[in-house]
């Protein structure tokens, strides 16, 4: 897919937040499986539209939605804890694929001066260990984990805690991301969102909040490079007017 919903008009872009499972890290496939297994031990069949419900939000709001889908009996504890026991086996065992362009994206960013950070719904704990087995602790120094904020995604806070952690106004900061509810957050947070799907394509209500819906993080940093050269009118006045 090439770049599609790009509005008219731009801003000035200080900062790039992303998200981490789906977008920098190539892991929402494999928790998917490990997660339809959990239930199926629990009895129960998710279609693929109820299990997207939960992905990009905290544990939480997640449970949240589970006990709303499944009864407050479901003993959503046990079946996460089930879950998290074989998910983090597997990537023990075979590691942790990184998403192609990555690296590519966080050299450009620095060549241009920009600063950048995770923002996820993923506890910090989790999200640091993923960091540490893909090798990126380095490269994303400044991290916002889901625990770390009162309201998770689709509510703009995780994404205005790491602006502000980057000394970045939040109409001058980008955020890609996978999820529809992280698309939902950003647009909420006033920022420029960049949509790379991953386990499903957005619908009429994404791509009209997205700024560029993309297949790769190639295609995200060409987007962000043309935001960075263009002067036309501001951004908050273009997708919906």
């Amino acid at each position: 897919m090439s770049a599609e919903t790009r509005k008219a008009g731009s801003r000035k872009v200080d900062a790039v937040i992303f998200d981490l499972d789906g977008l920098i890290l190539d892991t929402e496939r494999i928790a998917k499986r490990f997660w339809l297994m959990a239930f199926k031990e629990f009895g129960v069949v998710l279609t693929d539209e109820q299990y997207l419900g939960i992905v990009g939000r905290n544990v939480r709001d997640s449970n949240m939605v589970l006990r709303n889908l499944l009864g407050d009996d479901f003993p959503v504890e046990e079946c996460r804890a089930r879950m998290r026991e074989t998910y983090y086996e597997d990537i023990a065992r075979n590691g942790l694929p990184v998403k192609p362009g990555v690296h590519e994206l966080v050299d450009f960013l620095k060549m241009k001066s920009l600063r950048y950070a995770v923002a996820t719904s993923t506890a910090r704990d989790i999200t640091m260990r993923k960091l540490e087995l893909t090798n990126l602790v380095s490269s994303f120094e400044t991290v916002v984990a889901g625990d770390e904020v009162s309201h998770g995604k689709p509510h703009p806070e995780i994404f205005l805690k790491a602006a502000a952690l980057l000394d970045a106004q939040p109409r001058a900061v980008v955020v890609l991301e996978d999820s529809f509810s992280g698309i939902r957050a950003a647009k909420a947070a006033g920022m420029i969102p960049i949509m790379v799907p991953d386990l499903a394509q957005p619908t009429e209500e994404i791509q009209s909040l997205a700024y560029a819906v993309v297949s790769t993080l190639s295609e995200a940093k060409e987007i962000i490079e043309e935001i960075l050269g263009r002067t036309t009118k501001d951004y908050s006045h273009g997708p919906n007017t």
